[in-house]
């Protein structure tokens, strides 16, 4: 037997079925089957077939009905995770998307008869966030998987961090302007006065005693010139006596007077070292975001877009710049009223020696893969 031609009576009715959106009343969840019609399901409600699956529910209706629902509500909740996360979205929304599949099971089969007491029965058990508007009922899928409740966590602790780091720039600034305001006020010039008298038959005297240039010098007793050069050779005495350095002092001692001599220079980039955005000209995404320094191409051009990442105490730094750039140290801790760091040198000749007094500006985290 051939096909229904197109545009007949038959191929419509076979496509509206194939199509899965028929009525809701005209579908038997029992036997499975669809009719197109009101006088289709009275047939097959007084067929053999039906009367049979009835026998098989009434013998355990809790056992299917508990399945059914089950069925609908984890069908229902999967597509809302996989299509809509946790995004707030209309609770008839998800469900046209799910009654889309012509194979899905079906609401009247379950213990709720209507899609708002659905909804309100997800909010009960806490699988979803839901409320109420003008428009209908909206769902927020809560997400309990391990896995994302570890991310959340992540990102909450990275949130917490940004604003440490925020607030302590804040703080800094706030000192920076109070320090501003002291050394303003003692530099403030004073105006000069007009003389004034308080009466007219009053003088005005000016003391010009100076004293002899004799009279301002200081004498030396030549007795305690001489009690001087004793002290001078017993000086000398102790030096000569102090022990030789051994090979490895000599070595450290030449490398901190190095280190100490060593000007600042103009630029900080360093490879491996985690910086922080600041500039606004690459957009708000990554404005506030950090990262890691994997290539210095240009030593000039990205050090007015990014600053210095201060880490936490233990974590480990780069000395970018000072007498100890380029060495790798542990933080050992931070004097937020000096806007300064304490760090014990990791590497190089010094490695052991701890560093006091280092401004912000000269270290930053380093990343470790």
């Amino acid at each position: 037997m051939g096909k229904h031609e197109v545009g007949t009576p038959k191929y419509i009715a076979n496509k509206i079925k194939a199509k899965g959106l028929q009525k809701l009343r005209w579908y038997c969840q029992m036997c499975q089957k669809q009719c197109r019609d009101e006088n289709g399901f009275k047939c097959h409600i007084s067929s053999e077939s039906h009367q049979r699956q009835l026998l098989i529910f009434a013998d355990n209706c809790d056992r299917y009905l508990n399945e059914f629902s089950k069925e609908f509500a984890d069908g229902y909740l999967e597509l809302l995770s996989r299509q809509f996360g946790t995004k707030r979205v209309h609770a008839n929304r998800v469900y046209q998307e799910y009654i889309s599949d012509r194979h899905h099971l079906h609401m009247n089969s379950t213990q709720w008869e209507t899609l708002t007491e659905f909804v309100k029965w997800l909010g009960r058990e806490g699988k979803c966030v839901v409320d109420e508007t003008e428009k209908g009922w909206f769902v927020t899928y809560i997400d309990r998987d391990p896995e994302t409740i570890k991310l959340q966590d992540a990102l909450a602790k990275k949130e917490k961090m940004d604003k440490d780091d925020n607030e302590r720039m804040m703080e800094f600034l706030e000192k920076q302007i109070v320090r501003g305001k002291e050394t303003s006020k003692k530099t403030e010039e004073h105006l000069p006065t007009d003389l004034v008298r308080k009466s007219e038959d009053e003088t005005i005297s000016l003391n010009m005693n100076m004293k002899k240039k004799s009279e301002v010098g200081v004498k030396l007793d030549p007795s305690a010139l001489s009690s001087l050069k004793p002290a001078g050779k017993a000086k000398e005495k102790k030096q000569t006596e102090k022990r030789k350095l051994s090979a490895l002092e000599e070595i450290i001692k030449e490398e901190e007077g190095k280190r100490k001599r060593a000007e600042r220079k103009d630029y900080w980039l360093h490879e491996g070292i985690v910086v922080k955005v600041v500039t606004k000209s690459l957009g708000e995404k990554f404005t506030g975001k950090k990262g890691v320094v994997r290539r210095v191409v240009d030593k000039y051009c990205g050090e007015s877009h990014v600053e210095t990442v201060i880490p936490a105490i233990g974590r480990k730094v780069m000395v970018v710049n000072g007498g100890y750039r380029g060495l790798r140290a542990e933080l050992k801790g931070i004097d937020t009223e000096a806007f300064s760091v304490t760090v014990r040198i990791a590497s190089g000749p010094l490695n052991g020696k701890v560093v006091e007094g280092l401004p912000y500006e000269d270290i930053s985290k380093l990343h470790v893969s």
